[in-house]
């Protein structure tokens, strides 16, 4: 298998600079992401703490995530400096294509009420536990998902901001 690191001649055609940087900066972190895994791992199963253990298995699915999303752009990256004319692991944004553009905005405006709606369940539900913030992760969850839909709505937010520009 063929590694970007393993193409220093810049001379040669083939990945760039920068490319050999960036999947070397990429590939780097996926292995310390590999080993912080097995850190949180290791904690969740020593640890005399049910909650502590709860809430660092949430840890470990979010870096079981960024593991994922590190491995698709170092894979992508690969794809497009190697010219292999695959398909990259992370897609090229599309929903300007005249075809995907208003199925894009129309469904992007349906998710968006969705989760603009959870948000002030969430916030509502918040405030509903209030009185139990010191003394359980409730409170801490409920912080975090609406977080999340925070995170939701932005990820939707730029699709439509992208379905709605025109190719030049």
């Amino acid at each position: 298998m063929t590694h970007l690191t393993d193409m220093t001649d810049a001379s040669s055609a083939g990945p760039s600079a920068w490319e050999r940087d960036l999947y070397a900066h990429l590939t780097t972190h996926v292995e310390a992401e590999r080993g912080l895994l097995q850190e949180y791992r290791a904690a969740a199963e020593t640890s005399p703490s049910k909650a502590l253990r709860y809430l660092v298995n949430m840890l470990i699915e979010d870096e079981i995530r960024h593991h994922k999303i590190f491995t698709d752009l170092a894979e992508s990256l690969k794809n497009d400096a190697l010219l292999t004319g695959g398909e990259p692991a992370i897609p090229y944004i599309d929903f300007d294509q005249a075809s995907n553009r208003e199925s894009v905005i129309d469904l992007t405006d349906q998710l968006l009420q969705k989760e603009q709606e959870d948000a002030l369940q969430l916030k509502h539900l918040q405030h509903e536990l209030r009185d139990v913030k010191d003394t359980s992760l409730w409170n801490l969850l409920v912080d975090l998902m609406q977080r999340d839909t925070q995170k939701h709505i932005a990820i939707l937010r730029f699709a439509k901001k992208h379905a709605g520009r025109r190719k030049r």
